[in-house]
């Protein structure tokens, strides 16, 4: 990374991720530097293979993830449980009220990479979520549908009318966080509803449109899912997150995978942002001329949601006055990851 002289700095709490992958094996050791050098905590994703069920196998992500944190850095996993057709109530109760497990995870079933044991007949998961709502433990929801005859551009339009409502109808006093919405439906939705509801919104959901995936041939480091939508969108979801508003916070959805997964013909999908996320997020917010609300944003407004303190510690962001180079790739044991490119300059760091 170059180092041009300082124009300006921002100093805010330190941030936290609400919806994180970090994987696990050799991807988890290369990948959660890039998170703990800037984040005090995350909401780790459970869709691992197989995947995070019960607290026993949480405990062991847990422990795996503590293992792989380089000495010296500071970082604090919020562990989630896999929510499946089969999951224990009362395995649930215990990880969440041990303090072992911050929320719980819907996948629709084949939303995404490893979402095939996801949910299918959400009826089969009413106990789980009346145990959920009698304890306080948030639900974490992909927001997509997954039925062939949806358009893939819709499917989180649809999903809010047709599978979100009625859960929350359903299950009166049920915390529930959108993920990485990417709709101006999302965010009507989220600052209209009544309830316990807030919203995650990735970096890279406020950069790219479906334009930067299909223009000028196919870039498969910009897809992901939910895949990015058309230009006035993300204008909805700049204007939301610089607004401020108490129900919307980052959660960066980075999600490494190997270079070779990615360009294939059948490639993966997601961005992995960890790297850059902040410097990123600081430019956002000074094109919409909103710097003064990205502490909000990143800091305190998730903690808010969940019912945890904002940080004490603080970082430093500087502007400089020529644009700032990031690492490409992130070497692995088994092959390099791509950093999210940004498609435009980027003057901000943090130092």
């Amino acid at each position: 990374m170059t180092d041009p002289a300082p124009l300006q700095t921002l100093t805010i709490r330190r941030p936290d991720d609400w919806h994180l992958h970090l994987r696990d094996g050799a991807m988890l050791k290369a990948v959660l530097p890039e998170t703990a050098r800037h984040f005090a905590r995350a909401i780790v994703m459970p869709n691992l293979v197989p995947p995070v069920v019960t607290a026993a196998q949480a405990g062991g992500y847990h422990a795996r993830i503590t293992e792989a944190l380089p000495e010296g850095m500071s970082f604090t996993p919020l562990m989630t449980l896999y929510l499946t057709e089969d999951t224990d109530p009362a395995d649930l109760r215990h990880a969440y009220e041990s303090g072992l497990v911050t929320a719980v995870k819907l996948y629709p079933a084949g939303a995404t990479t490893n979402s095939a044991s996801g949910v299918r007949d959400f009826d089969k998961v009413r106990a789980v979520l009346e145990t959920m709502a009698e304890i306080g433990c948030p639900l974490c929801v992909h927001g997509e549908v997954t039925t062939h005859d949806v358009d893939i551009f819709d499917r989180e339009a649809v999903f809010i009318e047709t599978v979100l409502e009625p859960i929350r109808r359903a299950t009166p006093g049920l915390k529930v966080t959108m993920e990485h919405i990417t709709t101006s439906d999302a965010v009507a939705y989220v600052t209209g509803a009544d309830g316990a509801i807030g919203a995650t919104i990735t970096t890279h959901h406020l950069m790219i449109d479906r334009n930067h995936i299909l223009v000028g041939g196919i870039k498969p480091h910009y897809y992901c899912l939910p895949v990015a939508k058309r230009r006035t969108h993300m204008e909805a979801l700049r204007r939301i997150a610089a607004s401020g508003h108490p129900r919307v916070f980052l959660g960066t959805d980075s999600a490494p995978h190997l270079d070779h997964d990615k360009e294939s013909a059948c490639g993966c999908a997601g961005i992995f942002s960890a790297t850059n996320t902040m410097a990123c997020l600081a430019q956002v917010f000074e094109e919409e001329g909103a710097l003064d609300k990205l502490e909000a944003f990143a800091s305190l407004n998730g903690p808010a949601h969940y019912g945890l303190p904002p940080n004490e510690d603080r970082i430093t962001l500087v502007r400089h006055a020529a644009p700032v180079r990031f690492p490409a790739k992130v070497a692995t044991a088994t092959g390099p990851v791509t950093v999210f490119d940004p498609g435009r300059p980027v003057y901000w760091s943090v130092a």
